[in-house]
């Protein structure tokens, strides 16, 4: 669509200044079909002599053919012009057949309008992606309203699968103290598994928790967004008045300022329904008329099976998690919710963890790991090895240069080990790369780099202390003696020399 004025400025240079079609478009800044078509719409003003078409003589074939196959392809169109005679090319054919397809007919709608406490819509919406460590996750948006206050509920998500569908039910209907009778959804896997015609194959899950919470689960017609279009306003909402320029530290600071946020400004905001009062107010009338929670909610942690190989560790959502020496060549089973991750065998709760959204972390319970090695002690150097690697990047490389110059590893790991205690991870890569760049691969030189940067910075070298593990060492008193008894065998070895005749 072109402005007005555009049209008025096209007709009066074509029939005025007698301007050329492609002079007009150049000198306006747009198509050349345009330009045609504000012409051909004058029908008052002719458009200059109408030269026949070639395409003329196929009209009526084309029109017949349109009318029985509406979404047939231009190209098998041109096919079986040209097999009928027709010798134009396939691009003018093609722009010709796009003017004369037939348009569907515009379809009517009714506003729908319901009841309190009897209906509900639920989607997704997606917010982009966010990265956390190495990982990139989806940052998703579970949203629910009640479509006859429009009160909303906004819950996060990193992703959405199953766990975080059926969390954000249980979240919404926590928040707004009861379930509406209905809930619609889009035909999404989460809610539909399968559809055919009328007949419908619904997501266990959805299936229980309806059961449980006593609402029924309604899918929308295919291609009928208009019956879920309160959900669906409600997530541009969301977008253009809370997640615009919002700045957030993580979910749980993100959710709660969604929480804040509705029930602040979206329930202040004029009721669609009845514009003399506000969400707030039409929600507390349809409060009242919402089904009853059950004494308990429903179940909404992941539960899956995990195996434990030859080392103590469970594989979850791309993460190790560490569990006790003892479980290994074990199924076990995870269970998880947002923040938290348990690990369980039968009734006994064996490892428990905060969950990471990271990609390949190892997240470790220090009580499994000392157990480990205080079980099985050759574990000890991989373990040292493992954590060189895991803090300094550049020691790897070092590793192999002590390794092709037949150096004992162990003592090696060990001294860097000792150095990480005392330096920090920051400086002990400075000074490996340092080392590794002047190609003198050994600990004592990265020792001596280490020292060189505190004298430079202002500070005395640390002095190691290094001890037995041996707690008779390790744990002995040591009691400093008076100098006074030096004196006196001072003064005896003088009285001896004297005697002597020294």
């Amino acid at each position: 669509m072109i402005a007005p004025t555009t049209e008025a400025e096209i007709l009066r240079l074509f029939h005025a200044e007698h301007w050329p079609k492609g002079t007009i478009a150049a000198q306006l800044g747009i198509h050349r079909d345009t330009v045609e078509r504000v012409l051909r719409d004058d029908g008052d003003s002719p458009v200059g002599i109408v030269r026949p078409s070639i395409i003329e003589p196929f009209l009526p074939f084309i029109h017949e053919t349109l009318a029985k196959f509406p979404k047939i392809r231009a190209s098998r169109l041109h096919a079986m012009c040209v097999e009928r005679g027709y010798s134009g090319a396939p691009d003018h054919f093609r722009h010709r057949i796009r003017g004369l397809r037939p348009r569907p007919a515009a379809e009517a709608f009714l506003r729908l309008r319901t009841l309190p406490g009897a209906q509900g819509q639920v989607d997704w919406g997606h917010f982009g992606r966010v990265a956390i460590g190495r990982a990139q996750r989806q940052l998703m948006a579970f949203v629910m309203v009640l479509s006859y206050s429009r009160m909303i509920f906004l819950r996060f998500f990193f992703g959405s699968p199953m766990e975080c569908f059926v969390r954000g039910h249980v979240a919404a209907f926590d928040a707004f103290g009861g379930v509406p009778r209905v809930l619609l959804y889009d035909n999404l896997k989460s809610a539909v598994l399968e559809r055919r015609g009328d007949s419908i194959r619904f997501h266990p899950k959805i299936l229980s928790l309806a059961t449980h919470y006593r609402f029924e689960p309604r899918p929308v017609a295919v291609a009928r967004g208009n019956e879920k279009g309160r959900v669906e306003r409600a997530i541009r909402y969301v977008r253009d008045s809370f997640f615009a320029a919002r700045q957030w530290l993580d979910l749980a600071h993100l959710n709660a300022q969604a929480r804040e946020w509705c029930e602040g400004t979206a329930a202040n905001r004029a009721c669609p329904e009845d514009r003399s009062c506000t969400v707030r107010v039409a929600f507390q009338d349809e409060c009242s008329k919402l089904i009853g929670l059950p004494p308990n909610p429903f179940p909404a942690s992941r539960v899956e099976e995990v195996k434990v190989g030859k080392t103590p560790y469970v594989r979850f959502d791309g993460n190790d998690y560490s569990v006790p020496h003892d479980r290994v060549r074990r199924v076990l089973t995870a269970v998880a919710d947002e923040c938290l991750l348990r690990v369980v065998e039968g009734t006994e709760v064996v490892a428990s963890h905060e969950r990471s959204y990271d990609k390949d972390e190892q997240v470790e319970d220090p009580a499994h790991i000392e157990a480990l090695v205080e079980d099985k002690r050759r574990a000890r150097k991989a373990r040292a090895s493992d954590r060189l690697v895991r803090s300094v990047p550049s020691v790897p490389k070092l590793l192999d240069e002590l390794a092709r110059r037949g150096a004992n590893m162990g003592s090696a790991c060990n001294r860097l080990l000792r150095l990480l205690d005392e330096y920090g991870k920051e400086r002990i890569e400075v000074a490996v790369r340092e080392v590794l760049s002047r190609e003198t691969p050994e600990p004592r030189s990265v020792r001596l780099v280490l020292e060189r940067m505190s004298l430079d910075e202002g500070r005395a070298p640390r002095v190691p202390v290094y001890l037995p593990d041996d707690p008779r060492v390790r744990d002995v008193v040591v009691r400093p003696h008076t100098l006074d008894s030096y004196g006196v065998l001072g003064r005896a070895g003088r009285e001896v020399d004297d005697v002597q005749g020294k």
